[in-house]
């Protein structure tokens, strides 16, 4: 970090909600009770959360992230990322006997459910998502039957499926909200037969936490969004602000800030995505520090108490 001391003072506004929601406290709380219950090494495949800080801390206490199950040595306890995984996967590990702990964020696996139950109605389905995330990947293998990838308007507006009458439609989670609901209205004025959730199914925490920016936007003059550049949830709220008109900047840490964002600037606004832990966003506010004198206010939010049942293999220990 660079610059000097300035006598300036920066209000420093934080958003609330920010920083991990109840799927990915479980996916962590699952990888370190593994590692407390049965020992180190514990075999992750993929990230357990798309947070760079995350898997570091993790994997210095004894977690191995692999990109396949084939890099699982035979007997090794095995845990499956936040983002869920195709049944394929699944498959390979019990061909394989590992012992395998499911940390699938509960509202992943519910999009999992629903594509599964219009797939058994005879359904064609669409999936909106990001192409290449882990989520998306994970929830097309586990659909038996055709699924199609919409990742925009522009795309939804030109799909062509085999079955206009038996079609419906899931979405990954961590979506922007407005985005998916314009996906989702040219889907039903193309295929007015199409069945599908309620926007509303898109995850309590994405939702809360763009709500969260849009008001942030209102008070701020910049925002800044902590989390990974790989995060889907935090790059959203990076572009929310972009949106709204304000600069707005995406960082793993105090590290990446830098100076001439702040000149002439007098409200910060701080928030985090679902991965990124509460202690980066402190380091943030303390680098904040170097530029001049920081005030600290807490954005009013909506609450969350929303707590997920851990899996039987670590939930008493």
């Amino acid at each position: 970090m660079d610059g000097s001391p300035n006598p300036k003072t920066m209000r420093v506004i934080l958003a609330q909600p920010r920083g991990f929601c109840a799927g990915v406290e479980r996916a962590i709380e699952i990888v370190e009770r593994a590692l407390s219950k049965f020992g180190p090494p514990i075999y992750v495949r993929h990230e357990i959360v798309h947070n760079r800080h995350v898997v570091e801390d993790l994997r210095a206490r004894g977690a191995v992230f692999v990109d396949e199950l084939n890099e699982v040595p035979e007997g090794a306890w095995t845990v499956f990322s936040a983002h869920g995984v195709a049944r394929k996967v699944v498959s390979a590990a019990a061909e394989r006997s590992l012992p395998v702990i499911d940390a699938t964020c509960p509202l992943v696996a519910k999009v999992h459910a629903e594509g599964r139950r219009y797939a058994a109605q005879g359904r064609e389905i669409v999936l909106i998502g990001h192409a290449g995330h882990a989520e998306v990947e994970g929830t097309i293998g586990q659909i038996d039957g055709t699924v199609y990838l919409v990742q925009t308007v522009e795309e939804a507006e030109t799909l062509v499926v085999k079955t206009p009458e038996k079609l419906a439609y899931i979405t990954q989670t961590t979506l922007s909200v407005d985005d998916t609901r314009g996906i989702i209205a040219a889907l039903k004025r193309r295929f007015p037969a199409i069945a599908g959730p309620d926007v509303k199914d898109i995850c309590y925490a994405t939702q809360n936490r763009q709500e969260a920016v849009q008001h942030l936007a209102k008070q701020v003059d910049l925002i800044l969004v902590v989390g990974s550049k790989n995060s889907s949830n935090s790059n959203r709220l990076r572009e929310i602000g972009t949106e709204l008109g304000l600069p707005a900047y995406l960082i793993d840490d105090a590290a990446h800030l830098r100076a001439e964002w702040f000149e002439g600037i007098t409200r910060v606004g701080v928030t985090a995505g679902a991965s990124a832990p509460e202690v980066l966003v402190d380091g943030v506010i303390e680098g904040l520090k170097q530029f001049g004198r920081v005030e600290i206010e807490l954005l009013a939010g909506t609450p969350e108490d929303v707590k997920f049942k851990l899996p039987a293999e670590v939930a008493s220990i």
